[in-house]
């Protein structure tokens, strides 16, 4: 199974690609996707459609792991993010992939071990999981294999109660 994760941002948009089986799993690649915040946003919206739609056309994924919506205090960057979130999801769609979405505490949760961990933390254990030399740089790409990481720890649980559902 090869797994996108992606952290979704207006200006950063993180991506990781990551391959295995279970709870054996390599590093792929992983990178952002940038947009200036002095282009509309319907042109950094583009740019993101664009870049996310690349790396799936250069990765072929079989899921799209997304970071959920989070509360934010300032409603029109929890807007913006829910566009960003959108064009994600339909490109996800639109590309045959399986869907996954998980709550930032759950991600953290899931590869630190506690919840309200900090981003330095999530990148040292992302690099000790992958194996890597080096903690994968900036945040947002590092946030991003979290979440690709997330949905290796989950997906054997969810497909077992799926199974269970079809055998009742």
């Amino acid at each position: 199974m090869k797994v996108l994760g992606i952290d979704p941002g207006s200006e950063t948009l993180g991506w990781g690609v990551v391959e295995g089986e279970g709870l054996k799993y390599k590093l792929v690649d992983f990178g952002t996707v940038k947009s200036s915040p002095k282009e509309s946003f319907s042109k950094r919206l583009l740019k993101i459609y664009e870049g996310v739609q690349a790396v799936i056309a250069s990765f072929k994924p079989d899921t799209l792991s997304v970071e959920e919506a989070f509360y934010a205090n300032n409603v029109k960057v929890a807007l913006k993010l829910g566009q960003v979130r959108g064009v994600v999801l339909l490109l996800g769609e639109k590309n045959g992939l399986a869907i996954a979405e998980y709550s930032p505490r759950l991600i953290k949760q899931t590869v630190v071990g506690y919840g309200n961990a900090e981003k330095h933390q999530v990148q040292e254990m992302v690099r000790l999981l992958l194996r890597l030399q080096k903690a994968p740089e900036p945040h947002d790409a590092s946030d991003a294999l979290a979440i690709a990481i997330c949905h290796f720890h989950h997906a054997g649980v969810q497909n077992r109660i799926n199974i269970a559902k079809l055998k009742k």
